[in-house]
C-alpha cells in the first residue's frame, strides 16, 4: 500500500489520506502556521490531523462565542469532526416507553377527550335516574349519592396523579426535543459557515487566477504587438 510521511508529526499514512495544505481553508492554515511556523502551502498532512486541527479551531470559535463548553456542543464538534448525523445519535438515545409510561398516556389521552366527558356525563345520568326514580325504594345508593361521591372522589384521586405522570414525561420529551433542535441548529449554523469560508476562498483563488490570466494575456498582446510594430 502506497503511503506517504505527514510534514506535520513526521508519521506514515496511506495515501489516501494525503491532503495538501495548499487545498485547506485559509483560516485553517493560518492557524496551522501559526502553531507550526516550519510548514507552508507546499507540505502534506493527513486527513485525520486535518480533523483534529479543524475541531480544535472550532472548538475555539465556539469557545470566544459562547464561554466553556457543555457536553451538547462537545457532541456537535465530534459530529461535525466524524462527519456523522446528529439524527442516528438521536434515535439511539431515544428509549421506548415502559408499560407504566403507556397507560399513563392513554389515561391522559382519554381523560382530556371529549369520549371520557360524554360517557362521563351518561355515567352520571343513568346513576341519577336508577337510583333516584326507577329504583327509588330499592336504591342500592339513594340520595344523596354517597356510593357515587366516593365512587367520584377515588376516580379523581386515581386520574390525577397518572394524568401528572404522563405531563411529567411529555415535559422531559419537550425538553429533550428543544435538547436536539439546539445541537441540530448549532451543526448547521458551523457547516454553513465552514461552507462560507469555503467559497469566499475559491472565489478569491478564482479570482487571482482570472488576473494572473489576464495580465499573461496583456503581456502576449504587447509582444504581438511588439512584432507587429517592428515589421
Amino acid at each position: 500500500m502506497e503511503t506517504f510521511i505527514s510534514d506535520l508529526s513526521g508519521k506514515k499514512f496511506t495515501i489516501s489520506e494525503q491532503i495538501n495544505l495548499e487545498s485547506v481553508r485559509d483560516i485553517l492554515l493560518k492557524n496551522i502556521m501559526k502553531e507550526h511556523p516550519k510548514l507552508n502551502e507546499s507540505n502534506s498532512i493527513s486527513l485525520s490531523e486535518l480533523n483534529q486541527i479543524k475541531l480544535k479551531y472550532l472548538s475555539q470559535h465556539l469557545s470566544d462565542e459562547l464561554g466553556d463548553l457543555n457536553d451538547l456542543e462537545k457532541t456537535v464538534l465530534d459530529s461535525i469532526n466524524t462527519s456523522s448525523t446528529l439524527t442516528a445519535q438521536i434515535d439511539d438515545d431515544e428509549k421506548p416507553l415502559k408499560f407504566g409510561e403507556k397507560i399513563a398516556d392513554r389515561v391522559a389521552d382519554f381523560g382530556g377527550s371529549w369520549k371520557f366527558i360524554i360517557s362521563f356525563c351518561l355515567i352520571l345520568v343513568f346513576w341519577i335516574v336508577l337510583n333516584g326514580i326507577l329504583m327509588e325504594k330499592r336504591a342500592f345508593d339513594p340520595y344523596p349519592f354517597i356510593l357515587l361521591n366516593l365512587i367520584l372522589s377515588c376516580l379523581a384521586a386515581l386520574q390525577a396523579p397518572i394524568i401528572m405522570m404522563s405531563q411529567n414525561r411529555q415535559e422531559n420529551k419537550d425538553r429533550h426535543r428543544a435538547r436536539n433542535d439546539y445541537m441540530i441548529n448549532l451543526k448547521s449554523e458551523l457547516e454553513i459557515r465552514m461552507l462560507h469560508e469555503k467559497l469566499d476562498q475559491l472565489i478569491m483563488r478564482y479570482q487571482q487566477d482570472i488576473i494572473t490570466l489576464q495580465r499573461e494575456q496583456v503581456e502576449q498582446m504587447k509582444k504581438m504587438f511588439d512584432i507587429f510594430k517592428t515589421h
